[in-house]
């Protein structure tokens, strides 16, 4: 059953995944992979397996090579039972969530969706919804930061999903950002050589930075609201509504106009 569980690593088939696959829970699976015999399996959800990973018989596990090939034979064949069931219970809510999306954009939309929604499920030590409240925020600061859209190209590249020299963005800007990025991680994973002392200071330096954002953040909101209170003053009114909004936003402007002048 080691093998087994070696080839499902390989093959990116989470338990979730396999789980829905052969329709079961996920804790049945875990309990089936903790067999020490897959023909000790219940006979159906044995078969059902067997013919996933293209075998005839528990004996043949051990030799099966797991490379580019089997891994796009596995995947079509785990895809087009879900293409018919899971497609079936789950179009409803997607169309409503994709609705005036392209083609393109509806699928890439579906894609990060389904893997967040299954790593979710497969989540026991709580570490991926950490790592994904850190990705929700990401997502938030790619509006403002040009950078974090260069460091989703050099992980991707250093992943291995695209060409090294593929550039979806500013390709000197993304090649510049790459080149440091690559010069930073090698120094990260060869930090034994490097001052405890130098990094301290450095990461010193970089949490008085963010302090100092966060402070010029806090006073600007608490400088907009002093304006919004002062805009409502004078137009006369007592609150921001969808009516008076732009006329509101007008009197703002002016108003910091005034200090400008």
């Amino acid at each position: 059953m080691e093998r087994l569980n070696e080839i499902l690593h390989e093959l990116g088939i989470s338990k979730v995944k396999l789980a829905k696959f052969l329709g079961v829970s996920r804790q049945m699976i875990y309990n089936y992979l903790e067999l020490d015999d897959l023909n000790k399996w219940p006979k159906d959800k044995k078969v059902l397996l067997m013919n996933l990973l293209g075998i005839k018989n528990a004996e043949e596990l051990d030799s099966i090579k797991v490379d580019t090939d089997y891994i796009i034979e596995v995947e079509s064949r785990i895809n087009s039972l879900f293409e018919s069931s899971v497609k079936t219970t789950e179009s409803h809510n997607m169309n409503s969530i994709c609705d005036g999306l392209s083609k393109e954009k509806q699928e890439i939309l579906t894609n990060i969706i389904n893997i967040l929604k299954e790593n979710l499920e497969d989540d026991e030590s709580g570490e991926i919804v950490k790592s994904y409240k850190y990705l929700y925020h990401f997502l938030q600061a790619m509006e403002t930061s040009k950078e974090l859209k260069y460091i989703l190209g050099y992980v991707v590249k250093a992943s291995g999903f695209v060409p090294p020299l593929e550039y979806e963005f500013d390709e000197e800007e993304q090649f510049l950002f790459e080149s440091f990025m690559f010069s930073a991680i090698t120094l990260y994973n060869n930090r034994n050589g490097v001052s405890k002392t130098k990094i301290a200071e450095a990461h010193k330096r970089f949490v008085n930075q963010i302090d100092q954002k966060r402070e010029e953040k806090i006073s600007r909101t608490l400088e907009l609201n002093t304006l919004k209170i002062q805009a409502l003053k004078e137009l006369g009114y007592t609150e921001i509504n969808d009516e008076n909004a732009a006329e509101v936003l007008e009197k703002i402007a002016e108003i910091e106009s005034r200090k400008v002048n």
